[in-house]
């Protein structure tokens, strides 16, 4: 039949299984300590409250674990990780790399109205802002950075820190509280550095905005010193 050959050049269509719904929804509710660092997680439970089999969150589990967010005991109760500060300062030290290059190629390939998408953001943060709304501002905050590596084509970067700094995302969620209107600030701050295409200020911009993490560290362990653990 004419054009029968047609679709074995699309590629099939991906959707998320359920082992990738239950990791999203259990590394969200801990990112946001909703599952703060020691809260007791088993296998029924969980499968139960999400109306899945035990299988998905078994794998799930498994994924957390060997990222560092939850620590499986045979035995024992599964719980969810303190929070490392090594862990948080590697993850640093990857998302400096990776964003203040991206800030430099940002300058040089953001359009017009690549800057008005990532402008649209910026207005949305000011309103989470305004409504002290932590939970918004913080995926937006995400999207900020986010939207800037797509934008810029280094997209396959931002993949590559994703995942480490999950481990700066429980501080900088706590950190909302008291420091949504400063990352507000400097978030401008970047995105006009990017559009008067100056590359030194944008990623001296970017360096400063993912080095507050350095002092808020401090006052969050001594408020919430329970939730990080005891490193040597």
């Amino acid at each position: 039949m004419p054009g029968q050959g047609a679709l074995s050049v699309l590629e099939p269509i991906q959707r998320p299984s359920v082992a990738d719904s239950v990791f999203e929804e259990l590394h969200r509710q801990i990112l946001r300590l909703e599952l703060p660092p020691g809260t007791k997680l088993s296998e029924f439970d969980v499968a139960r409250a999400l109306g899945v089999s035990r299988q998905p969150v078994r794998d799930a589990f498994y994924r957390l674990s060997k990222l560092g967010f939850i620590t499986i005991r045979p035995q024992r109760a599964t719980v969810v990780s303190a929070i490392s500060e090594r862990a948080v300062m590697q993850a640093r030290f990857i998302r400096m790399a990776i964003e203040v290059e991206t800030a430099r190629v940002a300058c040089a390939r953001l359009t017009e109205a690549d800057l008005g998408a990532i402008e649209r953001i910026i207005v949305h943060q000011e309103q989470a802002v305004a409504r002290r709304d932590p939970a918004a501002f913080h995926d937006l905050d995400d999207q900020f950075h986010r939207e800037i590596c797509e934008r810029s084509g280094t997209g396959f970067a931002w993949e590559t820190a994703r995942e480490m700094k999950s481990h700066m995302d429980r501080v900088r969620y706590l950190s909302l509280s008291f420091a949504s209107e400063r990352a507000f600030e400097e978030h401008k701050q970047i995105l006009a550095a990017i559009r008067a295409r100056d590359p030194d200020r944008a990623a001296e911009m970017v360096r400063q905005h993912l080095s507050r993490i350095l002092d808020q560290i401090v006052r969050i362990r001594a408020e919430n010193e329970a939730y990080f653990a005891e490193e040597s």
